[in-house]
């Protein structure tokens, strides 16, 4: 289903530090969703992008943000989103959050379909969007002196771990996607940001991966102390594209201090070693 859901005004009162117009996908829940809070908050207009019209309309009822029902998987939604963003309005940032995991076979035990569906929605996704809003990017730089791209990526772009096979791959493609776009953006005043996170705890990420298993999604994180959070990760979205014009985050890796590596993750209370009680 392709429907724009049209702007809400359920949030009164937020502080226009900003007339900037931003697009978050992936924001019926978790990080997604978090990031349409905190850029609202800070003055930020938002258009959330996401498959479910439900999720949507609550969230722009909670945030006043403009919401529009897409799937990034299929380029006839891509298309109408990038006219109806043209008509409506300015883009000055394009804030790509969807994405996800599918599965934690090995990799000679991997369903193609899983791979294929990983692949669409973090990497292909992404190249759709890109391609068709980096006109609208572009316009806004013209007359703002700036535009802004983010893309969240995962540690695992970058360290492999058995049983990630799939989730690495589609990851490590995704994240050359804004290395390859920084380098060709040269000389453009267009910022191009990555951010990528470490364990982040939400309602649905490590469910949907596990194919909706709620215990094992929740052993996941048993023992954890502070995992981060959506709101986490939303801060730092913020934080980029709120810093002046001029600095760019090339590249944010962040995880909660129980993990210190992909695969090395402290579970119990974090002490201090030595003589401390």
């Amino acid at each position: 289903m392709l429907r724009n859901l049209g702007p809400f005004s359920g949030v009164g009162n937020v502080d226009r530090m900003s007339s900037r117009r931003a697009v978050v996908t992936g924001a019926s829940s978790g990080i997604g969703a978090a990031t349409v809070r905190a850029l609202r908050t800070s003055g930020w207009d938002v258009v959330g992008v996401a498959r479910r019209a439900a999720r949507l309309e609550e969230l722009a009822g909670d945030t006043g943000a403009e919401v529009f029902a897409a799937d990034l998987t299929q380029q006839a939604d891509v298309d109408a989103l990038a006219e109806w963003l043209a008509q409506s309005g300015s883009v000055d940032a394009l804030i790509h959050v969807a994405g996800g995991a599918r599965g934690t076979d090995r990799i000679e035990d991997g369903a193609v379909d899983d791979w294929q569906w990983m692949f669409d929605v973090n990497v292909l996704a992404a190249q759709r969007l890109v391609a068709a809003l980096l006109p609208q990017l572009r316009a806004a730089a013209a007359v703002n002196g700036h535009a802004d791209t983010v893309f969240l990526t995962s540690t695992a772009a970058t360290t492999p771990y058995p049983g990630g096979g799939g989730y690495n791959a589609a990851k490590a493609a995704e994240s050359m996607v804004p290395q390859v776009l920084r380098q060709e953006l040269n000389g453009e005043p267009i910022r191009v940001i990555e951010i990528a996170p470490g364990m982040v705890q939400t309602e649905e990420f490590t469910l949907n991966r596990l194919g909706g298993d709620a215990e094992a999604a929740e052993q996941v994180y048993q023992g954890v102390e502070n995992p981060l959070l959506a709101e986490d990760v939303a801060d730092v979205v913020a934080y980029a594209v709120n810093a002046p014009g001029h600095v760019n985050l090339d590249l944010v890796l962040m995880r909660p201090v129980a993990q210190s590596a992909q695969h090395l993750l402290a579970r119990g209370p974090l002490r201090v070693r030595g003589g401390q009680d």
